[in-house]
């Protein structure tokens, strides 16, 4: 089924397209002088790229902006929101000349850089560097996987393309790499890059910093490449996307030659278009060279005419889908169930299998990969993989590996890219259909950071599975025993950070993950066995910790996460010997158990506490009154095995009593 964009007649560059490239412009120049800020440039050179896609070639409904079977056009270059904005304006998506006046001012819905679920038609929030395009290999991945399911018995209900528009920046950062790479491994001909090369940075000219052959770096990727070398030839563009869109065994790389700041006097071609509105002399000089009015955020008759015309085309193909969409899922019920196009499928109801726990210790890397292939298969929307880790993070689940030849596995090889993991991971959340999960070693989160934020940012249900998680990973040293990556994840606002304690927190912990479809989740887990510990695992879900070890009348309270659950209880026998009664609290979700103690006074501890982990302090500080103590770890690790490792650290049995002791003896005394 092809798009509605494409019935026009592609032959033929009429006035009306000129004008609507000038449209566009216009729109974007008049919003950056509005607000008195952003980024002109680009919007003014890249004008006629983007309407020649968005009018002759992007499938899309102004009407249903989430239909599923939508092409994604992604702004990866996402300073340039005033040219995107302008797009929704004037192909109908509900953004208004009020919203354009309104750009970059609070509670807009033209922000200064486009942000998912704010905005309709943005797919997702763009503007640090490289990610959108890396988010766009993750749509492209899910189509192709979707369309390798779902595609069946004559019907193609997965059957779109993802679209980049992407800058020297954008290819500068190491995230592009990582990304194209894969993308170029996996054969993603659905995905074309369009790249505005303008040779314009901030500092001045592009070659200052970069001279690389791009064109020669994704042909070495495996991707297909062309050349546009006139930003303004509408018909070479539209030969050179009509040529992406036949490619269909490998991703499509198209450089085009423009000119930032395109038609601004004084401006045009220089560093000084980038980032600062126009000026009103200047947008005059604009007006006065393309005989364009003087009133703001004009939109001629004619352009509104033929968006109208395209915009039914585009609904006829839309009701076409639907019809053929109905009669799938009406043949297919659990298929159609399983994938929800364009949503994020839930879990299965019911818990995960408690009954196969073992008794013995085990690290909770497996229980989590034993807790994994459980959920995997009552989950079909579930896929993921590793950066290149499967075997220590234990993420290897049953249905074969995604590839170019044989898109229906459900394991991806990222590869050592966890950036490129991480943003991927992002765009199929972002796609709808698929639930994604990637793994590493939580010291190699700081590689991935950037694009966890965004998950974060965009509330996407991403599942992060960090393992080897302290300094007991011993013998790999202090360049892999992570000492700040869980206070660090902690910071990140709708990051929900799990740290179990023995295999039934972690069979718990991803049950809580599966079920939270409101923002990502990092698990946090051990390369050492831990012993099974007991407890009310109902308490653990619904104020975020448990107590492990009771007492009538306890004189202290041991809360610690993780594996130094196992030092507090060890520490309690140590206590108990001196005559001082310990309880001991196993904290897997610090965020949730100090809400709960905010909100209920009973929930926190009556007598002093001694909070204990294998981390920077920082956090726990903040949780503990002046009657409390924390024992941590405030500098890096050293090489050797890991309980050496941590006893000359100071998390010893002994060390967290004599916190205690004194924790005790200042309560007596302040009484």
């Amino acid at each position: 089924m092809t798009g509605a964009a494409t019935t026009r007649d592609t032959t033929a560059i009429t006035e009306i397209d000129q004008m609507a490239v000038t449209t566009l412009r216009f729109l974007a120049a008049d919003a950056v002088q509005a607000a008195n800020s952003g980024h002109p440039g680009l919007p003014l050179g890249t004008a006629p790229l983007a309407w020649t896609l968005w009018s002759r070639h992007l499938r899309h409904d102004p009407a249903d902006p989430a239909w599923p079977d939508r092409d994604r056009f992604v702004l990866s270059a996402g300073h340039g929101s005033a040219l995107l904005y302008a797009l929704l304006h004037v192909f109908g998506y509900g953004v208004t000349a009020t919203d354009l006046a309104q750009f970059r001012q609070l509670d807009s819905r033209t922000p200064g850089h486009p942000e998912h679920g704010q905005t309709p038609g943005v797919e997702t929030t763009t503007g640090p560097l490289g990610q959108g395009m890396a988010n766009a290999v993750g749509m492209a991945l899910a189509e192709r996987m979707l369309a390798a399911r779902c595609n069946i018995d004559g019907h193609r209900v997965v059957d779109h393309r993802t679209w980049v528009l992407a800058g020297d920046g954008d290819l500068m950062e190491g995230i592009s790499h990582e990304a194209a790479s894969l993308a170029g491994r996996l054969g993603l001909g659905r995905l074309t890059v369009l790249f505005d090369d303008n040779n314009v940075t901030i500092d001045g000219a592009a070659d200052l910093s970069c001279a690389d052959d791009a064109m020669a770096r994704f042909a070495a990727y495996g991707w297909h490449t062309l050349a546009v070398d006139d930003g303004n030839d509408i018909a070479a563009i539209d030969r050179a996307l009509t040529a992406a869109r036949d490619e269909e065994s490998a991703p499509t790389f198209i450089r085009v030659r423009t000119t930032i700041g395109f038609g601004a006097p004084g401006v045009e071609g220089t560093s000084k278009a980038h980032g600062s509105p126009l000026g009103v002399e200047t947008i005059a000089a604009m007006r006065s060279r393309w005989e364009w009015p003087a009133t703001a955020f004009h939109v001629p008759d004619e352009v509104a005419d033929l968006v109208t015309d395209l915009a039914g085309a585009a609904a006829a193909v839309r009701d076409e889908w639907v019809r053929d969409h109905d009669a799938w899922a009406g043949a297919h019920p659990q298929l159609a169930q399983d994938h929800r196009l364009g949503t994020i499928p839930a879990p299965p109801p019911g818990a995960l299998d408690m009954r196969t726990l073992p008794d013995q210790p085990v690290a909770t890397r497996q229980a989590s990969g034993a807790a994994l292939v459980d959920l995997a298969a009552r989950y079909p929307a579930l896929v993921g993989g590793s950066a290149d880790l499967a075997a220590s993070t234990n993420t290897a689940i049953p249905g074969g590996s995604v590839s170019s030849l044989d898109y229906a596995g459900r394991t991806v090889h990222f590869g050592i890219r966890e950036h490129a993991m991480a943003a991927a991971m992002n765009g199929i959340s972002l796609h709808g259909g698929l639930r994604p999960f990637g793994s590493t070693f939580l010291v190699f989160a700081d590689y991935l950071r950037p694009a966890l934020r965004l998950s974060a940012l965009m509330r996407q249900p991403v599942i992060y599975i960090f393992t080897h998680d302290s300094v007991y990973v011993g013998e790999d040293g202090p360049t892999h025993q992570p000492v700040e990556q869980v206070e660090s994840l902690r910071l990140i606002p709708g990051l929900t950070v799990l740290r179990p304690a023995d295999a039934a927190e972690t069979v718990v912990a991803w049950d809580i993950a599966a079920r939270n479809l409101s923002g990502p989740t990092a698990l946090i887990l051990t390369r050492q066995n831990l012993p099974q510990l007991g407890g009310d695992l109902d308490e653990t879900r619904s104020i975020g910790a448990r107590t492990v070890r009771s007492a009538d009348r306890p004189d202290v309270v041991l809360a610690a996460s993780g594996s130094e659950v196992v030092l507090a209880l060890d520490a309690a026998e140590l206590l108990g010997t001196r005559g001082i009664a310990a309880a001991v609290i196993s904290v897997l979700w610090r965020e949730r158990f100090a809400d709960a103690m905010a909100a209920d006074r009973s929930v926190r501890p009556d007598v002093p506490v001694v909070w204990i982990e294998a981390g920077v302090p920082t956090g726990w500080l903040a949780l503990a009154e002046d009657r409390d103590d924390v024992v941590g770890i405030d500098r890096f690790g050293e090489s050797g095995p890991g309980a050496q490792v941590a006893a000359h650290l100071g998390l010893t049995s002994d060390a967290v009593a004599a916190a205690a002791v004194g924790a005790v003896e200042r309560a007596s005394v302040t009484g």
